[in-house]
């Protein structure tokens, strides 16, 4: 196989141009400041720097004449400037970038072509990299050893880096829709200055990621959404002022995941759609008179349709809109819209998804896990015994100043169903519909892939697709909408009266182990109660009532050991059950926490939160 002279180098290319052509804007936007000038001149120099060391001269004078074209900025400025030159440098760049020759490919791109470049996520492959890097030096030392216990343990913390590994490695074929956001910009930009209008640009969902090549299909409607929003929607600045609208338009896209299809949006603040316009030339195509607002719409969206009076660079030809219904078409999705006079216009663009990778709070209730999309998450909070209410048959939770239907999660996963008042609580936002979910813990947030299920797959409607965990164990994915329809309709279950359960009481005059203890039982789902020694534990368990008692040895006064000979000598108290949380490792304090009636005993400098959380499940009962 032929080397690739340039393999490091196109991909240091592509970088640097994508943060030269962001710069360039933000220069436009923002003023030349003093700092973004000199961080795009060292951008520009080391551009030069890499191109003469892979001998690509032409490339490297582009990098010297962008360095010139920059260097006047440097004391900065903070009147707005055009920065025509720079860009289109740029432009000729990218397409001395993208025609690298490639070993058995042969390339002759546009800047069409160079306008979306679509890569790995550079932090993903770090994770990757230096993920193998661990498992070198984990093969390395399990070689050096004999024991074979050892072996055993690196074993198992290789299989671990393993799994994680293979996670950062599916990682690596999706990119992040934000890299579309900067070539949009650009193309508001040009298509502003084209039509003499003065347009302001933003964007929002860049967080999402898909697959490249899905990304790479979207890319060209979505460019079109944006050109025809400046050509068609944005005003001339002379109306806009006459409509006592601020002189630059804006265009807005948005990306956002929606059960098991990705919707790109295109909104602008214009004039909206001149639907009399639109009725006109299909009147005088012979189409039928008597159209509705929603008729013409669907007619626009049909393609081959224009209201412009004259062609330009822009607009007039009606074909526009052929290029965003055969980028639908060909992704298997639909082209909509809706318009307001006066007002402005969106433009959607829906296709599914087979795969997507999102960031996402993985969840456990009723003994399973779950994963819900993080985008559709407004709040997570601890749920308390008095927190939830009964309203008619259904179940709610009083959330700022509404009150919002709620189910536990258990439930709605058919599985056995924790108290309601056990764990967390996390509120979903479908576009300002709320509702919530109770769950027994929460898991931490994760970027994990998502199998989407086909059409018609036997599933509840609520589960949007499946993620493997570590093990590569499928978790239900839920889809944000059709839970909080579930929850809406969920009613009350038909069950014993909850019976609250009672608070575990952690006994330590350390202020730091009493709120590492309290945050892993609270995460746990478990009320806790506190006391800084063994006396004040006494008082309280004299007036409350605990499920059981984790308890430090040495502790000024009474010790751990006589607190336990304490409560097992109270008639009250003895059928408590205690566990000792101590410093104190030998076999003779062991014997001594089993003698005075202690169920656990856990060394400090072994904890293991996983065994100390089953040993109390073990031992608590509500």
């Amino acid at each position: 196989m032929a080397k690739d002279p340039y393999k490091y180098f196109r991909i240091e290319a592509h970088d640097i141009l994508d943060q030269l052509g962001k710069g360039l804007l933000d220069l436009e936007k923002l003023g030349a400041s003093a700092e973004l000038v000199a961080r795009l001149l060292r951008l520009a120099h080391t551009l030069k720097g890499a191109a003469r060391i892979v001998k690509h001269a032409k490339l490297a004078e582009g990098a010297h004449a962008m360095e010139d074209a920059l260097e006047p900025l440097r004391q900065g400025a903070t009147a707005p400037i055009r920065l025509d030159g720079a860009l289109a440098l740029l432009d000729a760049m990218a397409v001395e970038v993208a025609a690298l020759p490639k070993p058995g490919a042969g390339n002759k791109p546009t800047v069409s072509d160079v306008q979306l470049l679509p890569r790995a996520d550079t932090a993903v492959v770090d994770e990757v990299l230096g993920g193998l890097a661990e498992l070198h030096a984990l093969v390395g030392r399990l070689r050096a050893a004999g024991d074979p216990q050892v072996i055993a343990q690196r074993v198992d913390q290789l299989e671990r880096e393993l799994r994680s590994v293979r996670q950062d490695a599916e990682l690596l074929r999706f990119v992040p829709i934000s890299t579309l956001f900067t070539p949009l910009e650009r193309t508001a930009r040009d298509a502003a200055a084209t039509a003499a209008k003065q347009v302001t640009f933003s964007a929002t969902g860049g967080d999402v990621r898909l697959d490249a090549q899905m990304l790479g299909a979207l890319h060209a409607g979505v460019v079109q959404l944006v050109r025809n929003a400046v050509a068609h929607g944005i005003e001339t600045p002379a109306v806009r002022a006459a409509t006592r609208k601020s002189t630059a338009g804006h265009v807005e896209v948005g990306v956002r995941l929606h059960g098991s299809k990705v919707v790109v949006t295109c909104t602008d603040d214009g004039a909206g759609v001149d639907l009399d316009a639109v009725r006109r030339v299909a009147e005088h195509r012979g189409l039928e008179r008597k159209l509705d607002d929603d008729q013409l719409m669907r007619l626009l969206l049909r393609g081959g349709l224009t209201t412009s009076s004259s062609v330009t660079e822009l607009a007039g030809r009606g074909i526009g809109l052929d290029v965003v219904r055969e980028t639908a078409r060909q992704l298997g999705g639909e082209v909509t819209a809706h318009t307001r006079a006066g007002r402005g216009a969106t433009f959607a663009i829906t296709v599914p998804i087979s795969v997507a990778s999102i960031s996402a709070l993985v969840v456990e209730a009723g003994g399973r896990t779950a994963v819900i999309p993080l985008d559709a998450i407004k709040r997570i909070a601890r749920l308390g015994a008095h927190d939830i209410v009964r309203t008619g048959d259904r179940l709610a939770l009083p959330f700022d100043d509404l009150t919002i239907a709620f189910a536990p999660l258990a439930r709605l996963l058919g599985a056995d169903e924790a108290p309601s008042h056990a764990g967390s609580v996390v509120v979903i936002d479908d576009h300002g519909t709320l509702a919530a979910v109770g769950v027994t813990r929460t898991r931490g947030v994760e970027t994990v892939v998502v199998q989407v299920l086909p059409a018609g797959a036997p599933i509840d409607p609520i589960v949007w697709g499946v993620a493997l965990d570590a093990e590569g164990h499928p978790r239900p994915v839920l889809e944000p909408a059709a839970l909080v329809v579930a929850i809406q309709r969920t009613p009350v279950a038909r069950v014993a009266p909850i019976v609250r359960a009672l608070p575990i009481l952690i006994v330590d005059d350390s202020l730091t182990t009493r709120m590492l203890e309290q945050s892993i039982l609270e995460s746990a789902g478990y009320d806790v109660d506190l006391a800084s020694s063994a006396e004040e534990a006494l008082d309280k368990a004299t007036r409350r009532g605990y499920a059981l008692f984790l308890v430090d040895v040495e502790m000024p006064g009474m010790d751990g050991f006589a607190f336990i000979s304490e409560i097992r000598a109270r008639r009250d108290l003895s059928s408590i059950p205690a566990i000792l949380v101590t410093s104190r490792a030998s076999p003779e304090d062991r014997r001594r926490g089993a003698a005075v009636g202690a169920q656990g005993y856990v060394i400090k400098s072994e904890f293991d939160q996983v065994q100390l959380l089953g040993m109390i499940r073990g031992l608590v009962r509500t």
